[in-house]
């Protein structure tokens, strides 16, 4: 068998255009089909470098905007439905109320208006956020109401760029009433998943100033893991269907199953067009299987010099076979480098990290070994069922 593979290349390196063409098929395919996966696999990447891997375990729960039947339920966001969510779903870990309102921040003479959070004490922490100054709210802080804001790292940034916001009083502007807040804390700049408010301050200060004994507008769900997060969503709508009478009653998302579903798209797609380019690779392989045919019938006389040194049919086979297969194991190593370099270059380009898909590359790989295997057959079975005598005569 080794002596065949060294037979082979010899043969390669006398017809240099042939191998040439009948590898190119083969090396265009592999590489497509490493650049689409490792594409795939990148996207999935990108997405969550840009929310974050922060609040993957929670799932947020807002009003729906379907509208409502006569006999409907309408749901609100009180404590009553806190417990009811601990007594009646399983897998959470703790749920959180948030109230969103629209204010205007003031401090000296910039002025600017922001999207503000009232959060309750340790909201910030579940989302991993952290403080590039400063503290966080306190269970007192949201006992007591207090005046205290907590700024985003761009909002921060844009009041107090000489970066010394802790300490210093702001003024906050929402339903037409001004208050004075001690800023407290700045956050760092992160990706913190589905958060982005520009500004925190506590939920006990908006209940008790702003809107008193408020339902929440988002409730979180913390669940007792990012993995339970994506079957939480279906529990939680059922159970607010359920509640309500009504379907769609609520709008549930969160951002492991968001992830999930770009996941399941990108690879959808990587699969789909994977095929596509591995066609290209059964194309490859029709023109190998022509190539072959045209060189039994070139090597019709070596063909009848084995058979009368005593080859077999099998040992002619395996000779043609090994041939064949050698042609889409050369285009499969260097489709799989072709890949590779493309992969770099989209990466450099784009200036993001390119994820190199190896189950792809080893894939393709044998794919395209396979298909030289495959191809191979009818050729390697016309020269081991060639005559001696007829093939020795050149006819």
């Amino acid at each position: 068998m080794i002596e065949d593979f060294i037979n082979a290349f010899k043969n390669f390196k006398s017809n240099k255009t042939r191998t040439f063409l009948s590898l190119l098929g083969v090396i265009i395919g592999v590489a497509s089909v490493i650049v689409i996966s490792s594409m795939g696999q990148s996207s999935t990447k990108q997405v969550e470098a840009t929310f974050g891997t922060a609040g993957l375990d929670v799932v947020s729960i807002s009003s729906g905007f379907m509208r409502r039947r006569r006999d409907s339920v309408t749901l609100v966001f009180d404590e009553s439905f806190r417990e009811e969510l601990f007594d009646n779903i399983s897998d959470i870990e703790k749920v959180w109320y948030k109230n969103n309102l629209s204010a205007t921040l003031t401090y000296g003479e910039t002025s600017s208006s922001i999207s503000c959070a009232a959060v309750e004490t340790g909201y910030l922490e579940m989302y991993n956020m952290e403080l590039e100054s400063g503290s966080f709210f306190n269970v007192t802080d949201n006992e007591e109401g207090s005046q205290k804001i907590i700024l985003n790292h761009d909002t921060a940034e844009s009041f107090f760029p000489s970066g010394d916001a802790v300490g210093k009083k702001i003024i906050l502007v929402a339903s037409k009433v001004s208050f004075s807040f001690e800023v407290i804390g700045v956050l760092k700049d992160q990706t913190t998943g589905m958060e982005n408010s520009s500004a925190y301050i506590p939920r006990g200060f908006y209940s008790k100033k702003i809107k008193p004994n408020p339902s929440a507008d988002t409730v979180m769900v913390q669940a007792v893991s990012a993995q339970k997060a994506s079957e939480l969503v279906t529990t939680v709508k059922n159970f607010c269907t359920e509640k309500t009478g009504t379907e769609y009653s609520v709008n549930v998302t969160s951002m492991q199953s968001m992830l999930d579903q770009m996941s399941e798209i990108t690879g959808t797609m990587s699969m789909m067009l994977s095929a596509i380019a591995a066609i290209s690779l059964l194309v490859g392989g029709i023109g190998i299987m022509n190539i072959m045919i045209v060189t039994v019938t070139e090597r019709k006389q070596e063909i009848g010099i084995r058979k009368a040194l005593g080859a077999s049919p099998n040992d002619i086979r395996q000779q043609f076979l090994i041939e064949s297969a050698s042609i889409t194991l050369l285009g499969g190593f260097f489709g799989i480098i072709l890949g590779v370099i493309i992969s770099l270059a989209v990466e450099y380009v784009q200036s993001q990290a390119f994820v190199i898909s190896i189950n792809a590359c080893l894939i393709s790989f044998v794919f395209s070994v396979l298909v030289g295997i495959f191809f191979g057959l009818n050729p390697a079975s016309r020269a081991a069922k060639l005559d001696p005598v007829i093939a020795l005569s050149g006819e």
